[in-house]
């Protein structure tokens, strides 16, 4: 086996006897992980080409509640500027004494909200009171974080701004009008979500709840929210723990690797499902790397600790079905904005509470249950053949 091979045998499958070396290897300098891609010229998905390989320009979004604002099918640029004006100021807070910056941040903020008119056009007719209550709160949170702020309580501020990005993602929910494209009828015998739903799942070390985007992923998390609605999940073992990596459950008891639908008989395999930024839909059965898509970003990267995506057969695309794996993200084994793993696997949510708990979590913990709590409604069964 030459280097090429070797070294990415070892970032992909991560069940080397040498990965533990390699990665203490790796973690004393990210530089030293780019100088090998760069000399040894890999090429697989999620790094650029040896030419150019490097770090994305800017700041990745590593939280799992704004990647889910920012997938959204919405178009209205107050909305957005307003979402950024407010995701800015974690910015300013891991900078030190940058509290001009962050009032700038508020100040427009205040100024979108005092026109609201601009953030309604967006909203159907009727749902335009609950978006006006919406925006009245928001007016409300941006005057009690500004005097926050004036504290210089940073972790105050960190709180405050959660809950009310929070309620920006509530009023971004508002505007969505319909559902942003069809799924091709071939995967009209699979349950799809069309929309978004929150999942319960209760362990045996805690809890944790995620949101699963179907504006996204539909196939993919329909095929999830489905099977924790058939309670499938339900007292099942994590069976594969990689620190730094992921966290993988969903493996039936007994000899099957995925789940067998009752009706059919069969395996349900799931498509590969993939939704590019400025795509106006998911691409399906292939990777990005496949595709020749190699610096194209998904709507849900692995840039959140805590990422939702479905394991499959490492040479079948299509092969995917009941298991599905937590990524536990390391900054510096896997930069936020180009990894291993977008457009190899199929992110489908985030999860948004319990990220204390799921750094905990290892082979041989339980999921004691999984419940639907909000968006059941969603989930489109399948047409019967």
């Amino acid at each position: 086996m030459d280097g090429l091979h070797l070294v990415k045998n070892l970032i992909l499958h991560l069940s080397h006897p040498m990965f533990n070396l390699f990665k203490s290897w790796l973690k004393n300098s990210l530089t030293s992980l780019l100088l090998v891609i760069v000399f040894l010229g890999i090429s697989t998905a999620g790094w650029t080409p040896s030419s150019s390989a490097a770090l994305p320009a800017g700041n990745a979004i590593t939280e799992g509640n704004a990647l889910l604002r920012r997938a959204l099918p919405i178009d209205n640029k107050k909305v957005r500027q307003l979402q950024a004006s407010l995701e800015d100021i974690s910015n300013q807070l891991r900078a030190n004494r940058r509290w001009g910056a962050i009032s700038s941040d508020l100040s427009t903020a205040s100024r979108i909200l005092d026109n609201p008119s601009q953030l309604l056009r967006s909203v159907p007719t009727e749902r335009q009171p609950q978006a006006q209550a919406l925006i009245t709160e928001l007016k409300s949170g941006v005057d009690a974080l500004k005097k926050v702020a004036e504290t210089k309580d940073k972790e105050q501020v960190r709180q405050r701004r959660g809950e009310v990005l929070n309620l920006v993602g509530e009023l971004e929910q508002l505007m969505v009008k319909k559902f942003p494209f069809e799924v091709p009828a071939k995967y009209s015998n699979l349950p799809q979500l069309k929309g978004r739903a929150t999942v319960e799942i209760k362990t045996s070390k805690g809890p944790l709840t995620v949101i699963v985007d179907g504006y996204s992923a539909p196939v993919t998390a329909g095929n999830f929210v489905d099977l924790v609605q058939r309670g499938f999940y339900n007292n099942l073992p994590f069976t594969r723990s990689e620190e730094s990596y992921v966290l993988q459950t969903g493996d039936p008891l007994g000899k099957e690797v995925g789940f067998i639908d009752p009706k059919t008989g069969k395996y349900r395999a799931i498509p590969l499902e993939v939704l590019v930024e400025k795509d106006k839909a998911p691409t399906y059965g292939i990777t990005l790397e496949d595709a020749g898509r190699y610096t194209d970003m998904p709507v849900l990267p692995f840039s959140s600790f805590g990422a939702l995506a479905l394991a499959r057969p490492e040479r079948d695309a299509n092969g995917g079905s009941s298991q599905v794996f937590f990524f536990l993200f390391d900054p510096e084994l896997t930069p936020a904005g180009r990894n291993l793993l977008d457009g190899r696997y199929a992110v489908f949510g985030y999860v948004t509470e319990g990220q204390e708990v799921l750094k905990e979590l290892k082979a041989g913990d339980k999921i004691e249950f999984a419940k639907v709590i909000k968006g059941a409604e969603n989930l489109v069964e399948p047409v019967a053949a």
